[in-house]
């Protein structure tokens, strides 16, 4: 099963999602940890590389929610960590 951690920023900007949101990105989640054992991500989540900075990624979640996340080391030989680093609409693209 893959691993995740969470950032400070992506802490506190979890805290101002509405809780239609909170769900929504869980179950986007969800989708994304099945993804992530498979090999491929499906298109409907929209993850791709952050052209902005090497070795971070983004994912779509909503019309207007993103996630920022890199990988991390494995803690469980084979398994993906993901550390998840901001969350919200396109705002958080403006403080990287």
């Amino acid at each position: 099963m893959p691993t995740f951690d969470k950032s400070k920023p992506f802490e506190s900007d979890y805290e101002r999602l509405t809780p239609a949101e909170r769900r929504a990105f869980k179950d986007a989640v969800a989708k994304f940890v099945v993804d992530l054992r498979r090999g491929s991500f499906r298109k409907g989540l929209r993850v791709k590389r952050y052209q902005r900075e090497e070795g971070l990624w983004e994912m779509t979640w909503a019309n207007d929610g993103r996630a920022l996340f890199r990988y991390g080391p494995s803690i469980h030989p084979g398994e993906s960590h993901v550390i998840w680093l901001r969350i919200g609409g396109h705002e958080i693209f403006e403080d990287r």
